[in-house]
């Protein structure tokens, strides 16, 4: 599966962007998607996922200001982010993965990346 993510940018603090990933195939027959974050010289982390039935899984720390979605007609995910803090700046990236006892286990199917940058 090859994916395809945007909708970066910079944004000020408690502004919101909302992010999209594209599939190449229909994102029903991929267990589960995710999207992942790293922030500037630390490691990549899940932000959140949502499997083909509709679950979805959060980072703790981000529940409630992030939302993930998905359309199916348009093979599409997307990554709904409000209150920004400067923190939540990183290059975000999507991943076809799988769900597994309530986590998601990210597979090697990645889209390239999109910048989002918060300024204080």
């Amino acid at each position: 599966v090859q994916l395809q993510a945007s909708g970066g940018g910079l944004v000020q603090a408690g502004g919101s962007l909302r992010l999209a990933c594209a599939a190449s195939e229909s994102i029903l027959s991929i267990n589960a998607m995710g999207w992942l974050r790293q922030p500037p010289g630390k490691q990549r982390e899940l932000v959140a996922a949502i499997t083909n039935s509709g679950k979805t899984i959060y980072a703790d720390s981000l529940k409630g200001r992030f939302t993930i979605s998905r359309d199916t007609a348009k093979n599409t995910i997307y990554l709904q982010m409000n209150s920004l803090k400067p923190d939540d700046t990183a290059v975000y990236y999507c991943n076809a993965g799988h769900e597994f006892g309530g986590a998601y286990y990210k597979d090697d199917h990645w889209g390239q990346g999109t910048l989002v940058t918060v300024s204080s």
